[in-house]
C-alpha cells in the first residue's frame, strides 16, 4: 500500500478529531479522487506513491484554477477557500521547482538531445526528457513555456 495514502488517511483521522473542517473536507476529497483513480480503467489496482502524487497534483491544479475563476467572478470568499485547500494539498506534494531550476533542467535536456536551434519540431523530444525529471514538482504549462523559449519559438 502507498505510504502517502496511509499518511493522508492518518491525517484525516487527526483532522476529524481536531474538528478541523477545512482539512477534513480537503483530505476526504483527495482520498475520494485516489479511490476513483484506483477503480478507473479496465482493472482495479492499488496506486503507487507516484500515482498518488499525480492525483494530488491534478487536484491542487483544479483548486488553483477554481480560485482564479472565483476571483474573476468577484467571489473572493470562495477563492480564498480554494487557495486554502490548495495549500493543504501542497503539504503532501514534493517541493516545487523554481524558475531557475526549471531553466537548468530544460537547458540540460536541450543539450542532451542536440535540439539547440532546431525550433519547435524538437519540442516533443525535449519534453520527453524533461517530464520525468519534473513530474509532480512543476506545472506542465511552466515547463512547456521554458522549452518553447529555449527552442526559439
Amino acid at each position: 500500500m502507498s505510504e502517502l495514502k496511509d499518511r493522508l488517511r492518518a491525517d484525516l483521522t487527526t483532522a476529524m478529531k481536531a474538528r478541523d473542517s477545512l482539512r477534513t473536507g480537503t483530505l476526504r476529497m483527495v482520498l475520494t479522487a485516489i479511490s476513483t483513480a484506483e477503480v478507473g480503467g479496465k482493472q482495479a489496482r492499488e496506486l503507487s506513491d507516484d500515482d498518488v502524487i499525480g492525483v494530488l497534483t491534478s487536484e491542487a491544479k483544479k483548486r488553483r484554477e477554481a480560485a482564479d475563476a472565483f476571483d474573476a467572478g468577484n467571489r473572493p470568499e470562495l477563492a480564498a477557500k480554494e487557495r486554502d485547500e490548495s495549500a493543504i494539498l501542497a503539504e503532501y506534494l514534493p517541493a516545487q521547482l523554481d524558475e531557475d531550476e526549471i531553466r537548468e533542467i530544460v537547458t540540460a535536456a536541450v543539450e542532451s538531445t542536440g535540439s539547440a536551434g532546431a525550433g519547435m519540431k524538437a519540442m516533443g523530444a525535449v519534453m520527453g526528457v524533461v517530464q520525468p525529471q519534473v513530474k509532480g514538482r512543476a506545472e506542465g504549462k511552466m515547463v512547456a513555456a521554458e522549452v518553447k523559449r529555449q527552442l526559439g519559438a
